[in-house]
């Protein structure tokens, strides 16, 4: 029975060896995969900031984007129209998206109705921006004859809408039915315990899911070339075609004049900060619910 005690004893330690150093080939190479990550984000940060900042003046807030070896000229018509897009595309997906998701987490789990949507939202999730775009071009600038802002807002909002209903959906699911089944309990209906306990439960996640929606199509660049194109001058009419950081930044990017690269840069450097401040707001909203 020693004999036997000895080799089962001499087996489990091998076998724990064995464990020890898959555990540390497993942690070198998650370690390794996570420093290459970073040394690539690190290197696109720096060059940004480098070249961003150097590009920044206060005329790239106030002067509109200039003509080719202009001296002086800025993106504020850029900025504008990208503001303006992102935050009406917002104003009509955020509320479509939310009302999705409140049925597919509180009526449609088990529909055949919520079954197909949840299809349909996951197609549109994976999509390729530019897919869209295509498909507001083919259905309204081509029956308009005319490119748009609206059809930039039509394009982003179609981006904004999946993110929101997952989302919300996401976070109705993480509600307790116990908050549920205690309003039901006292006599309140359906709609005023979403209204009133479920949404209230998951606000901030549902707002951490706009706030990521906004991160994603600040720098869309595909939806709107096919879309609201660009304008070289200030337009604040939604019907016309509309200047946007994104394309302003790929057309100037491309070019061979010096001025435009530099407010290229200076471009970027505005949409990565607001990107990342809108993640770091996510981020911080996800954290105090928790």
């Amino acid at each position: 029975m020693n004999a036997v005690g000895l080799t089962m004893s001499s087996h489990k330690l091998a076998r724990h060896k064995a464990r020890k150093r898959v555990n540390a080939i497993a942690l070198v190479a998650s370690l390794a995969a996570m420093v290459f990550g970073l040394v690539w984000l690190v290197w696109i940060l720096w060059v940004t900031l480098s070249l961003g900042l150097s590009g920044l003046s206060l005329a790239v807030f106030t002067e509109m984007t200039p003509p080719p070896m202009a001296e002086t000229g800025g993106l504020a018509n850029a900025i504008y129209g990208s503001l303006v897009m992102v935050l009406a595309a917002a104003a009509i997906g955020t509320p479509l998206g939310v009302f999705a998701g409140v049925y597919l987490a509180e009526y449609g789990q088990k529909t055949w109705l919520g079954t197909v949507v949840r299809f349909i939202n996951d197609i549109l999730l994976s999509a390729p921006s530019i897919v869209i775009g295509l498909f507001i071009y083919a259905v309204v600038v081509t029956r308009f004859k005319s490119f748009s802002g609206w059809a930039g807002v039509l394009a982003l909002a179609l981006i904004v809408i999946p993110v929101v209903i997952r989302t919300t959906e996401n976070m109705l699911l993480l509600v307790p039915n116990a908050l549920r089944e205690a309003a039901y309990a006292l006599g309140t209906p359906k709609w005023r315990v979403i209204g009133g306990i479920t949404l209230k439960a998951a606000r901030a996640g549902v707002i951490t899911g706009v706030l990521l929606a906004l991160a994603r199509v600040a720098g869309e660049t595909a939806p709107l070339l096919f879309t609201a194109l660009s304008n070289q001058f200030w337009s604040s009419d939604l019907s016309a075609p509309m200047a946007s950081l994104p394309v302003t930044i790929f057309k100037f990017a491309m070019s061979p004049y010096e001025n435009w690269q530099q407010l290229a840069w200076a471009g970027v450097f505005l949409i990565t900060m607001g990107v990342l401040l809108l993640n770091i707001l996510a981020r911080v909203l996800f954290k105090n619910k928790h």
